[in-house]
């Protein structure tokens, strides 16, 4: 009878670890019950066959937790919750892709670090490299890096 008890409570591991991995990742109720179950079967294992018997189920319980999880992180099955595609899209819009290092306008708003310049009848938002830029200022792009563009007063 107690080999039918510490045999349902590893199964009852086996199935509350696979619902952790493959239903519910992350440390969740099935994966403390796992544990659980793990911890109760040793201890009844030790505690009824002595430190040999449970010391050969420790070991045994150990590798087949081990194997179950390198065939989890093997298995295809999870393949299908995985991250195929890469972000490409860019917040930035067609007048800030436009614009080119070296081109001039003039600073709508008081550039207090960020604010509106004209650049090549285009309004667009810009920040400064030089601190504040009062508005009417002739300016220059000196940098574009996708929807960020970098400007300073022109010399």
């Amino acid at each position: 009878m107690e080999i039918l008890i510490i045999t349902a409570l590893f199964l009852l591991c086996a199935i509350f670890m696979t619902i952790e991995i493959f239903i519910v990742p992350g440390i969740s109720l099935a994966g403390i019950a796992a544990l659980a179950c793990m911890i109760i079967a040793n201890y009844i294992t030790f505690s009824l066959f002595g430190t040999a018997v449970g010391g050969w189920v420790l070991i045994a319980s150990i590798i087949f937790c081990s194997l179950l999880g390198v065939w989890a992180a093997r298995s295809k099955f999870l393949e299908k919750y995985w991250l195929h595609k890469s972000i490409d899209s860019t917040a930035a819009t067609t007048e800030q892709l436009s614009v080119k290092v070296g081109e001039e306008g003039t600073s709508i708003t008081r550039l207090a670090l960020i604010g509106n310049a004209d650049i090549n009848g285009n309004v667009i938002e810009v920040k400064s490299a030089d601190g504040f830029i009062d508005e009417g200022t002739p300016i220059v792009v000196v940098r574009v890096e996708e929807a960020q563009i970098t400007v300073k007063r022109k010399s």
